[in-house]
């Protein structure tokens, strides 16, 4: 019993010391890994305001991590110097601070490790007809197709273009802004793969919403509609989008432009019945046109009217427009 119950503490102490040898060596092994989470992001040039892990083989005191400065340049307590980081990828700033380190007789022939714990220096923000307006930062490989499902895709008023502008510098040194427009059928088909851009960082996309026309009077239902399509709109579609025609309408109907820079609306009579009969041809409808069908009485609401009840529609988010008769 005597030997058994000395075999049983003997074991327990062995188990005991491996546990303990176990969890100094996984302590160590975070130290010596304590910005592996960061290590995982893919390797890029690194920019102002870019969060650095800084770890220094057996010098525990000089692990830390580093804010790149808006000069691009890192400071570290233990240097007089500042080094230039903006530029470099992390091996390079490796080679960077081991020199100092060394020649400032920091460390000799010190080993040290840099990897990118956050990216601060390429946002990428989208903006505009999209489910969830965002900016984040670009890291790795990085398309227009994947900012837009960061976006949580395009909004149904989505126009038939996107926007994607980034600031450059031209040959002689001014600055610049480069506006690329992508059409939006092109790049969700995949018609043309060079559509989907790959980005780096710094770019400004833009979805802007689809023109829009306004259907008033008698149809079954008045309201602002968009042109989704980036087809030209036309008399016979917005009398579809708004339910055809309802009872006792006039033979004519009226459009109201925009035209010029007074911002007034011109006043176009058509002829309402011979489009629907096919005896005349269909008329397009250009963005923000009013198009007016009174009743067959001939009493008109005057575009004062009109123009009063888009703005009450746009102002509950232009879903139905309130119509005078």
């Amino acid at each position: 019993m005597r030997c058994s119950a000395i075999s049983l503490l003997a074991l327990f102490v062995a188990c005991t010391a491996v546990a303990q040898q176990q969890a100094t060596a996984n302590r160590g092994s975070s130290e010596v890994n304590s910005f592996s989470d960061g290590s995982n992001l893919p390797a890029e040039k690194i920019g102002p305001n870019d969060l650095i892990g800084l770890t220094v083989h057996n010098e525990p005191d000089l692990t830390r991590t580093v804010r790149v400065g808006a000069d691009g340049d890192i400071r570290l307590p233990m240097l007089m110097n500042h080094i230039h980081a903006a530029g470099l990828y992390p091996d390079q700033l490796e080679t960077a601070i081991a020199k100092a380190l060394t020649d400032e007789e920091v460390v000799i022939d010190a080993i040290v490790t840099v990897s990118v714990v956050e990216y601060r220096s390429r946002p990428i923000s989208i903006s505009g007809a999209v489910k969830k307006p965002v900016t984040f930062q670009a890291s790795g490989n990085v398309t227009l197709l994947d900012a837009i499902a960061q976006a949580g895709g395009l909004a149904d008023n989505a126009g038939a273009e996107i926007l994607v502008s980034k600031k450059s510098t031209a040959t002689n040194g001014d600055p610049t802004l480069l506006v690329k427009r992508i059409p939006v059928h092109g790049l969700i088909d995949g018609e043309d793969p060079a559509l989907n851009l790959t980005l780096d960082g710094g770019e400004d996309i833009r979805v802007p919403e689809a023109g829009r026309v306004f259907v008033l009077g008698r149809v079954k239902k008045a309201g602002s509609f968009f042109i989704t399509d980036g087809s030209e709109s036309s008399v016979l579609k917005a009398l579809a989008m708004s339910e055809g025609l309802d009872t006792f309408p006039s033979t004519k109907a009226y459009i109201y432009r925009v035209e010029g820079g007074t911002g007034g609306r011109n006043e176009i009579p058509i002829e309402l019945k011979k489009i629907l009969d096919r005896k005349s041809p269909d008329v397009p409808l250009m963005a923000n046109d009013i198009l007016y069908v009174p009743d067959a009485t001939g009493a008109r609401a005057s575009l004062k009217v009109l123009e009063t009840s888009i703005g009450l529609a746009a102002g509950l988010g232009a879903a139905m427009i309130y119509v005078y008769h």
